[in-house]
């Protein structure tokens, strides 16, 4: 099986030289390089194509995370780890942006390194156990914040009435129930669907299934 080809990029010469020891000790790497910034590490790129890239997140210079832009754009079969001491949210969610394919802090262990390196080599995706969680709370956070903004332009009262018709009422049934004339829910309803760009009942309701409206309402 061939060797999984790999380039060290560092600005601290001990760190390059203990992964290298590290890496040089398994049957199944060839570190075929090494570089000190974000220039050498794109150039490096190009002149060795490895498969994998394992780079600090802060170089002199352009920063690790505008290298693994640059990299992943214009050599995408060469595959990036970010390494770093730091576990800043900002930092982990512009590497991802910029197509890491592995986020790992610098305390991660000999063995788990390596199995990250085989991860990512294999094409899979890869972050540290301990940042994992902080990554389902930000998508959890966007999709909530993205669910609230899909109702932004609708009062408490209209709200309200889109619920009801969510669950089948008539406007005679949700004039009844929130003690309007039928007239007036007529006309909330029509704003309700010129508001949310549906067509009609259906969707509207269907809409306010899809983005959970039972959440938002007071």
């Amino acid at each position: 099986m061939a060797k999984q080809r790999i380039l060290i990029v560092d600005d601290h010469e001990v760190v390059r030289l203990g992964l290298r020891s590290l890496l040089d000790r398994q049957p199944n790497f060839e570190v075929v390089a090494e570089a000190s910034n974000a220039a050498e590490a794109v150039e490096k790129t190009a002149d060795y194509k490895p498969d994998v890239i394992v780079m600090d997140i802060r170089l002199p210079g352009n920063s690790g995370i505008e290298a693994c832009q640059e990299i992943t754009e214009k050599y995408p079969e060469s595959k990036v780890i970010m390494l770093t001491s730091y576990a800043e949210d900002e930092m982990l969610f512009s590497a991802i942006r910029a197509g890491a394919a592995g986020y790992v802090l610098k305390q991660i262990g000999g063995n788990d390194l390596v199995g990250a390196i085989e991860a990512v080599g294999r094409g899979e995706a890869l972050l540290d156990p301990s940042l994992t969680q902080r990554v389902f709370e930000q998508v959890r956070k966007a999709q909530r914040d993205a669910e609230a903004s899909a109702f932004a332009g609708l009062t408490n009262q209209e709200m309200q009435v889109l619920h009801l018709v969510s669950e089948g009422r008539t406007n005679r049934e949700i004039a009844e129930a929130l003690f309007l004339g039928e007239g007036t829910v007529r006309n909330y309803v029509s704003n309700i669907l010129g508001k949310l760009g549906v067509s009609n009942r259906a969707e509207a309701a269907a809409y306010a299934v899809q983005h959970n409206l039972r959440d938002y309402l007071s």
